[in-house]
């Protein structure tokens, strides 16, 4: 088995009183998919954050490529972010620049690449998530949900990371475009030969792109296994989630 790419090892966060990561273990390496399920309030985004640097842990290890990162800044922080790609939930595509714009931004703006390279770049990375170059120049508000949403995952994936983050990458969707946009994360992770954390509550989503999954609640993962096996996890709080169900351990947020 790979070494893990990205370690999180008994992260814990908190705002005040309000215990939000309670020692946070997950890993992931090269080549897998991991998606990690969790309702409103289980400290998902957090964790993702806490994942990339957005925030400092107040205990714990944030391990990425066997160096601790837990504290770094500048150079190595940004080192280490070169090397991570992220689809955002709501696609967080900036209305004022062209697709092409969107999908080039870190090539132009950390890389240094030069604009008419940086366009041929996104062009071809644009024909990866099937989309033309007739998109290129169109802004973000003439596109569809979806349409944006792939734009969005060839901003991701145009450096070729070694690792991608997916923000709740179905939210908002029809589910057949939902299924579609499953397909090329699929499609992409594995051309890359990535590391993949999904954060998700989408069980259709989970299913179709997860190699393994894992259940964090009450800001700790409480399950973790094979995306085929959690239809029998033996895990009352991970059987009533799957299912969807208003009663059980989990109490609903209303």
């Amino acid at each position: 088995m790979s070494a893990p790419l990205l370690e999180l090892k008994d992260v814990i966060k908190s705002f005040g009183d309000n215990h939000v990561l309670r020692g946070v273990d997950i890993d992931v390496a090269r080549g897998c998919s991991l998606v990690v399920l969790g309702g409103s309030g289980s400290g998902k985004s957090v964790m993702l954050k806490t994942a990339l640097g957005l925030m400092t842990p107040d205990d714990g290890k944030i391990i990425f490529d066997g160096a601790d990162v837990t504290f770094a800044g500048g150079r190595e922080r940004e080192e280490m972010r070169a090397r991570i790609g992220m689809l955002f939930q709501s696609g967080a595509l900036f209305d004022s620049l062209m697709v092409w714009e969107n999908v080039a931004f870190r090539l132009i703006h950390s890389d240094g690449v030069k604009r008419a390279e940086a366009r041929e770049k996104a062009i071809e990375t644009l024909r990866k998530v099937h989309l033309g170059p007739s998109v290129a120049d169109l802004r973000p508000a003439e596109l569809s949900g979806g349409m944006q949403k792939r734009v969005a995952l060839a901003r991701a994936i145009i450096t070729r990371p070694d690792l991608v983050f997916f923000d709740e990458p179905t939210t908002g969707l029809d589910p057949i475009t939902a299924d579609a946009i499953n397909d090329l994360i699929l499609d992409q992770v594995k051309a890359l030969g990535a590391a993949a954390i999904s954060i998700t509550h989408d069980m259709a989503s989970a299913r179709k792109i997860a190699d393994e999954i894992a259940m964090l609640h009450q800001g700790r993962i409480i399950w973790r296994g094979p995306a085929s096996e959690i239809d029998r996890s033996g895990n009352d709080h991970v059987d009533q989630f799957v299912n969807g169900r208003a009663h059980g351990p989990i109490q609903p947020s209303l």
